[in-house]
């Protein structure tokens, strides 16, 4: 069975000709840019669709899908979140790309000692931040950036961290 990741969330219809009005992550612009098959979850199913064409405003993408030639047509799938399967996502990372359920969950290591466990990842619009929960059950926010976090190691399950003063207590 595959595994989908979300990508992107169809706002609303955009023009009369069956376009959609696509929120996602602004970190995420160069991965969309190459969209071509997605799947749709509409009542628990996921519909494929093909990616026609995709145009960007400064606030959300612009995505015509084949065979979607109307308002009727597209917005029936408004508020539907957008999924690629993982393993084209994989694919297509860079070697220091993760995806958020693979860093969830990883134990944030310092000179051998265990400081706490990844609980989320977003981001700040500068960079993306880890949500770390510390032994002391404090929740801090770490920035992921190669001097902070030098080291990913997936198949320990560790995030090594440069453990700034006061950056996790």
């Amino acid at each position: 069975m595959n595994k989908y990741v979300s990508v992107g969330k169809i706002l609303n219809f955009h023009g009369v000709r069956g376009e959609a009005k696509v929120g996602y992550s602004k970190s995420q612009r160069d991965f969309m840019e190459r969209l071509s098959d997605v799947y749709v979850l509409k009542d628990n199913e996921y519909i494929p669709l093909s990616v026609k064409s995709i145009k960007f405003n400064n606030k959300f993408a612009i995505i015509k899908f084949d065979g979607i030639d109307s308002v009727n047509d597209i917005v029936e799938y408004k508020n539907c979140l957008i999924f690629v399967a993982e393993d084209e996502i994989r694919e297509k990372l860079d070697e220091d790309e993760f995806l958020i359920d693979e860093l969830v969950g990883m134990n944030v290591m310092c000179e051998g000692k265990k400081l706490g466990v990844v609980i989320g990842v977003s981001n700040n619009g500068a960079n993306d931040l880890l949500t770390v929960k510390s032994n002391s059950h404090k929740v801090c926010l770490v920035p992921f950036v190669k001097a902070i976090v030098p080291k990913v190691d997936i198949k320990t399950k560790e995030v090594t961290v440069e453990n700034i003063q006061g950056l996790i207590e």
